[in-house]
């Protein structure tokens, strides 16, 4: 495991929870200095839960897990026939791609892990979208300069906040749920009906337009078309303009986050109103939001999210690691039957006893995808030097 270099990611790929779980399958972990510091993983808990420190963790590497993509340079260190697992939206990083290609290397990317039941312990975007999600709650409640619960004192009553989220998936909800826990009254509204009945579990109010549901595969949304965008955008405005604090979550792997809410929308928010943008890096769904700053429209303050899961590293690592490892578990083969002794060796009854006092050693974990299992498949990127990924493939060759 590679200590992570893209400025501003806190995020580890293996706590030493999952260096633990990976151990104990056979494999050797070999661990980079200070590769969960961020995260607040200290280099004695790895050696702990069995890894080894060395900085020089990349030679002779079968598997290299990491948060972000690995930079060509550390690409070029790997030996041929080694595989990669992490995030790797290719578009934004198609030179990565060749180089991975071209030296050999396979890839596998944790956002194209299909979204069915066999793989829901696989699904990093999920789990960090939960992060994403809680995350949003809490700046928004932060941000807001009023108490989000109703009070009742001697001085008078407070009125709760009133927020609306946009978006009910796994982020979506989960700011739902932690908006409700922190005592607002919160609405959601997703373009899919099937939304409804969810935002409502979570003790929210389902806003429902009467609008064409969307529902899409794979639990996303299908793209709407403008002039739906346009009717859904005049049914909101009357619900954001009421609201204290507006949160939006709507994103889609690989595709521009749709604009959900315009700066004329914003504008009818009330005096000290904030919005949370957690699509800010893919677009935004909020028009004038910018990722990683706090921008004004009319009067409300306008926080667009950067790399959301990583200002909570630690929870966020840990979760990751689990699908990690769940992933890597699937891609292990089973160990090979150990030899039995022989007979003649078995004579000496003093040295059977020795043999009984000795712990039982895990076998050799042996790497050993099976890329006719859908999982496996759906995630490959690229597999001796070709790229499996058609998306990919198709951007490759517009580009040659």
């Amino acid at each position: 495991m590679v200590k992570e270099t893209l400025a501003g990611e806190r995020r580890v790929a293996l706590s030493p929870e999952g260096v633990d779980k990976l151990s104990g399958l056979g494999y050797d972990v070999v661990v980079e200095p200070d590769a969960g510091v961020s995260a607040d993983f200290s280099d004695q808990e790895y050696e702990a839960a069995g890894a080894t420190v060395d900085r020089d963790a990349l030679e002779g590497a079968d598997v290299v897990c990491s948060v972000q993509p690995l930079g060509i340079d550390r690409i070029r260190q790997l030996r041929q026939g080694a595989a990669t697992i992490s995030f790797l939206p290719t578009a934004q990083h198609l030179d990565q791609v060749r180089d991975l290609r071209e030296c050999g290397v396979t890839a596998f990317a944790l956002e194209l892990v299909p979204r069915i039941s066999r793989a829901q312990a696989m699904d990093a975007l999920s789990s960090q979208a939960l992060v994403a999600g809680y995350r949003c709650g809490i700046v928004a409640a932060g941000m807001l300069r009023r108490f989000f619960p109703l009070n009742m004192t001697s001085a008078g009553r407070v009125n709760p906040a009133q927020v609306v989220v946009l978006g009910a998936g796994v982020a979506g909800l989960q700011a739902i749920a932690t908006a409700r826990r922190l005592g607002a009254v919160v609405k959601g509204y997703d373009v899919r009906a099937a939304a409804a009945d969810e935002i409502r579990s979570m003790g929210a109010e389902a806003i429902e337009l009467e609008l064409e549901s969307l529902e899409g595969s794979g639990g996303y949304a299908r793209e709407m078309t403008e002039d739906r965008a346009n009717k859904q955008r005049a049914a909101l405005t009357p619900y954001i303009a009421a609201a204290d604090a507006l949160i939006t979550t709507a994103a889609v792997p690989g595709r521009r986050a749709p604009v959900l809410v315009t700066a004329a929308m914003v504008e009818q928010m009330s005096p000290g109103a904030v919005v949370v943008d957690l699509a800010a890096e893919q677009g935004g769904n909020v028009e004038g939001s910018a990722p990683g700053e706090t921008v004004r429209v009319g009067h409300a303050r306008v926080w667009g999210g950067s790399n959301v899961p990583s200002q909570m590293p630690g929870p966020a690592s840990r979760l990751l690691s689990t699908n990690i490892v769940n992933l890597v578990s699937l891609m292990t083969a089973e160990p090979d039957e150990p030899e039995q002794p022989d007979e003649s060796d078995e004579a000496d009854g003093s040295d059977e006893s020795q043999q009984d006092d000795q712990p039982e050693q895990p076998q050799p974990a042996r790497f050993a995808p099976d890329f006719d299992d859908e999982v496996v498949a759906g995630c490959c990127v690229v597999h001796q030097g070709e790229v499996r990924h058609a998306p990919t493939r198709e951007l490759l060759e517009e580009e040659s």
